[in-house]
């Protein structure tokens, strides 16, 4: 039997970040993938959000997606895009980029840190106890781990297992979503008729001022609304012609099918995200329609916030509660993710006289400043507020990527979250504050700034005396000219004191 400290079942988006974060903390860490590589059939899921570009950039790797996505104003909210250009954050965009593309380059990155892969093979069943979880490999090796991680998506086999059950709503629509070659050149952009919305795309495009391109010929997108509900089977390239013809009154010549796949806007959530031993994140945990692009950049954040509370229990430098405030913080999100998607399902899908009302009376009420930056907020995964106590509005939430000025020279906040630990930083009276019984664990700085202090839909926030930040960017503690609070913050989230 072959030990490791963590299992992950998927090695999707959600299964690569968590590796990838527990791999910088130092933990012996394993994924469990059924592909032989990282290759999906289709391009998938198409963008990241502001947020999620944040998180990429804490860990210096946010160039490698920038460099092959474009920046475009996608943030949007059922069909009403929302400018998050004057956001204050180095990214104010999201990003379109495949997911084909955005598991390559995360892959490409796990590669480089000591990540154990068993490819083309999955975890068929598991057994937990008190100190550890015995987990069975598809190929008949078994594992120990002393946690397993399902990231094995809405299905998933961990979750199940488990016995962690997933409540929510049964499906209200149904849709294919195909990408094929078409010998003539189709009508793209979105058409509406009864039985619900229809799209045509390119999956090559630009975005030129705001706006998609697509060139003649290549890969063609299509999603169909179905006019019924409850079809199980799996959708054939004659279904997808007789969809096309019923909406535009032409299949186009389709032929040569990548992918035929058929989505509903079934929305569950786990509910819970821990049961002793065995976690779950991202589709594994929750699933919704995909309007509003906010399935893979919620279990990125899902990765983010489990991972170096995970690599603190399982080091022993944190006691097993810590792992209870993931389910407390996440879930949360997650469930407002599954109540804003079904909003927008309804206004998106449903095509009637009295949803077309609703539709113009939400898209006046978003084209005001204070609901538009609420809603963005919200979207773009920038308005996060972890519930950590009454205080500083900076507490739970993310914290800004600020222009440092330091004994060293300038240096941005973000560079500092690099290597995935914790920072006190100190912009009082140098060496003000003395956290030696961290020392091994807690980074301390002391810097300046002289610009205004802002967040996201809420504005300019008092400057403080310090803030302490977790290894996932968001703001732990923050002071002011008392230290009241530090040593509850630093043993909360990064273990008791060393002894001297």
């Amino acid at each position: 039997m072959t030990e490791h400290s963590v299992v992950i079942a998927g090695g999707g988006p959600t299964g690569l970040m968590l590796a990838a974060e527990l791999a910088l903390a130092g933990v012996d860490v394993a994924i469990v993938e059924r592909r032989t590589s990282q290759d999906l059939a289709g391009s998938r899921a198409g963008g990241l959000s502001s947020r999620t570009l944040e998180i990429l950039d804490q860990r210096g790797i946010a160039d490698r997606f920038l460099a092959e996505g474009q920046k475009a104003q996608v943030t949007a909210f059922a069909p009403v895009h929302l400018d998050i250009s004057d956001f204050p954050t180095r990214h104010p965009y999201g990003l379109a980029l495949w997911q084909n593309h955005i598991e390559r380059i995360l892959a490409g990155w796990v590669d480089e840190l000591p990540v154990t892969f068993y490819r083309g093979r999955e975890v068929t069943g598991f057994a937990h106890d008190d100190t550890g979880v015995d987990v069975e490999v598809s190929d008949g090796q078994r594992l120990r781990a002393q946690y397993l991680v399902g990231c094995d998506g809405g299905r998933s086999l961990v979750r199940k297992t488990a016995g962690i059950e997933f409540p929510g709503w049964d499906p209200t629509m149904s849709a294919l979503r195909a990408e094929v070659e078409m010998a003539e050149e189709p009508e793209t952009g979105i058409r509406r008729t009864p039985s619900g919305m229809h799209a045509i795309g390119k999956v090559a495009y630009e975005i030129v001022n705001g706006a998609v391109v697509y060139k003649k010929g290549g890969t063609v997108g299509v999603m169909l609304t179905e006019s019924q509900v409850g079809n199980t089977d799996e959708p054939t390239l004659r279904e997808l012609s007789e969809g096309l013809i019923a909406v535009y009154g032409t299949d186009y010549g389709v032929h040569s099918p990548t992918l035929i796949s058929r989505f509903t806007d079934m929305t569950r959530q786990a509910a819970t995200y821990r049961k002793g031993r065995i976690l779950l994140a991202g589709d594994a945990a929750h699933v919704h329609s995909p309007v509003g692009g906010q399935g893979l950049n919620t279990g990125v954040q899902d990765a983010m916030n489990l991972g170096w509370k995970l690599a603190q229990v399982v080091k022993r430098t944190s006691p097993e509660c810590l792992l209870d405030t993931y389910d407390a913080e996440r879930h949360p999100v997650g469930a407002r993710v599954l109540k804003n998607t079904m909003a927008q399902v309804a206004l998106t899908h449903r095509m009637d006289e009295r949803t077309d009302a609703l539709r113009d009376t939400v898209s006046e009420l978003l084209s005001m400043d204070e609901p538009r930056k609420r809603f963005a907020a919200m979207m773009s995964g920038l308005g996060i507020h972890y519930d950590l106590g009454e205080g500083h509005p900076l507490l739970g939430r993310r914290m800004p990527d600020l222009d440092l000025v330091t004994a060293n020279g300038p240096l941005r906040v973000f560079t500092l979250l690099h290597d995935a630990r914790p920072v006190l930083l100190n912009f009082g009276e140098p060496g003000a504050f003395d956290i030696t019984p961290w020392a091994d664990r807690v980074r301390s700085i002391d810097a300046k700034y002289e610009g205004t202090w802002e967040l996201p839909a809420l504005g300019a926030v008092a400057a403080p005396t310090a803030v302490l930040i977790r290894p996932d960017g968001y703001v732990a503690w923050v002071g002011d000219q008392t230290h009241l609070g530090l040593v509850d913050a630093l043993t909360t989230w990064f273990g008791p004191p060393t002894a001297a």
